[in-house]
């Protein structure tokens, strides 16, 4: 089939979840409780979570069935398209075919609707009248604005305060949808308040903002904590995104040989990797890459071992890829993957090389973002961005070796929000920002120790 953009029906919509942990070789460590070090229990969770929730997170079971409140939403975007980039094949002059699965097609510009309406449909079964979340560039933010206000929700979001200045607008969108937003760290918590004391000028991270919002759902009864990536359920409910794919990939009698997503947290690389990976664990050839910022290496550069998913050790401690719960990036432009660790479950693929990672400089991210926006016309985010490099990369490496190659990427959202970057950019003004070697040993040397 010869054709740029391939469309699943609706009937063709996944109707359930995949959970890889049904498949995985080893399952990642229990989650151990902050202050008795213990694995942690349904109890322990269900201060900030509904009870739905703590059973996906835990679950075995390899199919998930999606609410059909949940699958109704969905078809305002879902299924997403999947598009061949013949032009940017052609500028590259390579002999591999270029894949990109588009999720910036959602009302709020990006994968984060895939995992907010199902979390906030659990959180209104469960009688909560309000969430508190945080955010980085404000995808997720705006994701979980508009499932609030699609179920009758209230919604608190704390936005990492260098995305909070640099990009006004999602807080418009937030705010739009109902969302109130506080830039973070804040004077609305504890946490936020210990933080500027110390450093007024904090540029915040999503440690913090995750600290600030935690806080803010154990300390009032009505109110419960939504997390946008690294979570188990989290990346549940994204794997929607490669079980379309592969439907996709099967319509056009194609199969991947590498599969790419951009990684922060973890969600959207999981989501679209996941059901690829279940056919790698059962023999299939295909390669999954994870790209991340060099700035705030985690996979290629972080430690696998126990930390806390937020700065202030008030969650659970996790089996991950960490670069230290103190560990401050970079102000970079790719806000979204401004995390110091990763989800346990791609950490522990990673750590069993079912999964690759690369990391890269935000200036030729960026070259590859605007070289992709000038061959299919989309101006992709700049965390999605972090992906078209890596599969550029490929593409090049294959036209170099005269080889055959399918790759597929996960565009995860759209960039028409992020415009002071490309601004930055077009102006020269987009630096790179060294590994930070001293700053992410210091951090890691302040790692709980567990025996």
């Amino acid at each position: 089939m010869n054709t740029t953009k391939i469309v699943l029906d609706e009937k063709d919509m996944p109707r359930k979840w995949y959970n890889i942990m049904a498949d995985m070789p080893n399952l990642p460590a229990a989650p151990l409780h902050p202050a008795t070090r213990k694995p942690v229990g349904p109890d322990d969770l269900s201060v900030i979570f509904p009870m739905s929730l703590i059973e996906q997170e835990v679950t075995q079971e390899r199919w998930i069935d999606i609410p059909e409140e949940v699958l109704n939403i969905y078809t305002l975007w879902r299924p997403s398209p999947l598009y061949r980039a013949y032009r940017l094949e052609k500028h590259l002059g390579t002999p591999a075919k270029i894949y990109y699965k588009y999720e910036g097609v959602s009302p709020a510009g990006s994968h984060k609707t895939n995992t907010s309406v199902p979390q906030a449909y659990y959180n209104k079964q469960a009688g909560i009248k309000r969430i508190a979340t945080e955010t980085g560039a404000g995808q997720w933010g705006s994701a979980m604005s508009m499932a609030c206000k699609f179920f009758g929700l209230d919604v608190t979001v704390y936005m990492v305060r260098v995305s909070y200045n640099q990009k006004p607008y999602r807080r418009i969108m937030m705010e739009t949808w109902g969302g109130k937003v506080f830039a973070s760290p804040s004077t609305q918590t504890e946490s936020g308040k210990a933080i500027l004391s110390a450093d007024p000028e904090n540029p915040g991270s999503l440690g913090i903002a995750i600290s600030e919002a935690v806080e803010d759902a154990a300390t009032h009864k009505d109110t419960n904590y939504a997390l946008g990536s690294v979570l188990n359920h989290v990346v549940l409910h994204q794997t929607v995104i490669g079980l379309e794919l592969k439907k996709q990939f099967e319509l056009i009698n194609e199969y991947p040989d590498v599969v790419i997503g951009c990684c922060g947290g973890g969600s959207n690389l999981g989501g679209v990797s996941f059901p690829f990976i279940h056919d790698k664990i059962n023999g299939k050839q295909v390669r999954v890459i994870a790209v991340e910022p060099e700035s705030c290496p985690t996979l290629t550069k972080g430690e696998f071992r126990y930390d806390f998913g937020d700065s202030a050790g008030l969650t659970p401690l996790l089996m991950m890829y960490t670069l230290g719960h103190n560990f401050m990036p970079p102000g970079i432009h790719a806000g979204g993957l401004r995390y110091h660790a990763d989800s346990p479950l791609v950490s522990q693929l990673v750590h069993d090389k079912l999964i690759e990672a690369v990391a890269y400089g935000q200036t030729k991210v960026f070259g590859a973002a605007v070289t992709f926006a000038q061959t299919e016309g989309i101006i992709p985010a700049p965390e999605s961005s972090h992906a078209i490099c890596a599969a550029i990369d490929e593409a090049v490496r294959a036209k170099e070796e005269g080889k055959e190659k399918t790759i597929v990427f996960n565009l995860s959202g759209h960039g028409y929000l992020d415009m002071t970057a490309y601004a930055d950019f077009i102006d020269g003004k987009i630096i790179d920002s060294p590994y930070p070697v001293e700053k992410i040993k210091e951090a890691l040397n302040k790692l709980p120790v567990i025996k």
